[in-house]
């Protein structure tokens, strides 16, 4: 079950009153990838992957973890009754299933690291999977990114980026190329596409949006 486009804007614009920062324009940028990608392929909703690829990343609402993210965002979405959204926020970061492949500390506990690997274990990647693994690789804070100057910047940020990884992202792209028939920078409007923002987050009322 996913919620509905709209639905799904909202969650990602709570969230982001949360914790701001550029995580919620990578998330739209993510989407809009998927969903371009999406509306060229046959057999695909172009809605579903624009809605899983805004939530990829949605466990970011609960503070600045690293695979901790992956348990929230999974967690999160199951308490609202989303599994395919919940889904999403496990796969997007394990090409291989394998959680040995994440870029990033395990800040997870025990419990939250079983669930991800369970979660993981009986997951059978599918075309969705993939489609958001590829676009997280290329979704930028200002918009579309080339996916080898962003795997870099990943890499520099973090140290190292698995040449694994980084070869099956680049296949990917290839494998949807195929799929779509056309370049997928072109399909995605690489050199024109701006994510457009946040919209704040009204406070309840009785409470003033100032700092004290």
């Amino acid at each position: 079950m996913l919620p509905t486009r709209q639905e799904a804007e909202r969650i990602l614009q709570e969230a982001e009153g949360c914790n701001p920062g550029p995580w919620g324009d990578h998330s739209r940028t993510a989407a809009h990838c998927a969903e371009k990608i999406a509306q060229a392929c046959d057999g695909m909703d172009a809605d579903k992957a624009y809605i899983i690829g805004l939530l990829h990343d949605i466990g970011r609402k609960f503070g600045g973890r690293h695979l901790g993210h992956v348990a929230d965002g999974y967690s999160y979405m199951m308490s609202l009754g989303y599994d395919e959204a919940a889904r999403i926020c496990l796969t997007h970061s394990f090409h291989g299933q394998d959680m040995g492949e994440y870029i990033g500390k395990a800040d997870t506990t025990q419990e939250e690291w079983r669930m991800i690997q369970t979660g993981l274990e009986e997951i059978h990647m599918d075309d969705y999977d993939r489609l958001i693994q590829l676009c997280d690789a290329m979704a930028g804070v200002q918009g579309v990114m080339d996916m080898e100057e962003r795997m870099g910047d990943v890499k520099r940020r973090y140290g190292y980026y698995p040449e694994e990884k980084w070869d099956f992202n680049l296949a990917l792209k290839r494998y949807f190329e195929e799929k779509a028939g056309e370049d997928i920078y072109i399909l995605v409007e690489k050199d024109s596409y701006k994510p457009e923002g946040s919209v704040p987050v009204p406070a309840p009322k009785g409470q003033g949006q100032g700092k004290s």
